[in-house]
């Protein structure tokens, strides 16, 4: 008896369907003309034979058909234009926070939607990873339509068993299961404790990484003053805070600022590309920013 394909919640798919409409023009936006200069194929592939013409670069030469034949022969290579492309997702707790029109995990469904359809529409193959601090769920990359809201549906309805975040088990996870170069968006608000850099620099030598921060406008300025009690969503671990002056709380902000200025540093020093997004807000520019800038970079 042939299996039963689960039938789609008609709400998940109006969500689907709503983000493939919104996403489109951008699609279209970043396709015509900056998606295929800056993402390569995996280079060259053999094609065939042919004999050798003055002008032919002699490192070309086949030497065992020429062997063979007794005539020099050269080999043709075509461009291997086809990608992959892989979506890491966090889908730890903080992600499932937001105070400005959506929470940090529907625009990472959202930004997955618009980079999955740009790689669809080139006919590269798209892939998914899901991750806490353990792997969640894999998709191995494939082609089409079907594969991309198969995507989008199981980030919209996924229910992660974890609550932390642990970028190093998905990267680690990755660099085990792929086995030639694919371009590889992490997507995570990276509020990780854990040092992840050793895995992350060994993953972006093997592929190339693209770490997209989304951020929430509360997390860079803290409004309130006053003492209140706080809870990390990922731990559970709870305290109290006290914010009695204005001075307190633009502390805080800078320290935040700090960091994330550093955690830029560290990326651009293992030459790995950032994309900021921030909840609430069009994000359309600063993709079209990176696509724009990254494509001058190839010239």
């Amino acid at each position: 008896m042939p299996a039963v394909k689960p039938e789609i919640p008609k709400e998940v798919f109006r969500q689907v369907r709503a983000i493939e409409i919104r996403t489109q023009k951008l699609v279209n936006d970043i396709f015509s003309g900056q998606y295929q200069s800056i993402f390569k194929g995996r280079g060259m592939e053999f094609s065939h034979v042919r004999e050798y013409q003055p002008g032919d670069d002699p490192k070309q030469i086949d030497w065992n058909v020429t062997a063979r034949t007794g005539h020099l022969y050269t080999k043709e290579f075509l461009e291997e234009r086809e990608l992959t492309v892989m979506i890491l997702i966090d889908a730890s707790a903080s992600l499932f926070f937001g105070t400005r029109k959506s929470l940090k995990s529907e625009l990472a469904a959202e930004l997955a939607a618009l980079l999955s359809f740009s790689a669809i529409r080139n006919n590269d193959k798209v892939g998914l990873l899901i991750f806490t601090d353990t792997v969640e769920r894999y998709l191995p990359p494939r082609k089409g339509q079907r594969t991309i809201l198969r995507l989008i549906r199981e980030i919209l309805t996924f229910k992660p068993q974890g609550h932390s975040t642990d970028l190093t088990i998905g990267m680690e996870f990755l660099g085990k299961v792929l086995k030639r170069k694919a371009v590889c968006f992490l997507i995570s608000d990276y509020l990780s404790g854990s040092d992840y850099m050793k895995p992350l620099r060994i993953l972006s030598k093997k592929h190339d990484l693209i770490a997209l921060r989304i951020q929430d406008p509360l997390e860079g300025r803290i409004p309130v003053l006053g003492r209140f009690l706080w809870r990390d969503v990922e731990t559970g671990q709870t305290g109290m805070l006290d914010l009695p002056t204005k001075d307190r709380t633009a502390e805080i902000d800078q320290k935040i600022k700090t960091y994330f200025s550093q955690w830029k540093r560290k990326m651009n020093k293992e030459r790995v590309d950032v994309i900021e997004v921030t909840t609430g807000e069009p994000y359309a520019s600063q993709l079209l920013s990176f696509f724009k800038n990254r494509a001058k970079r190839f010239r």
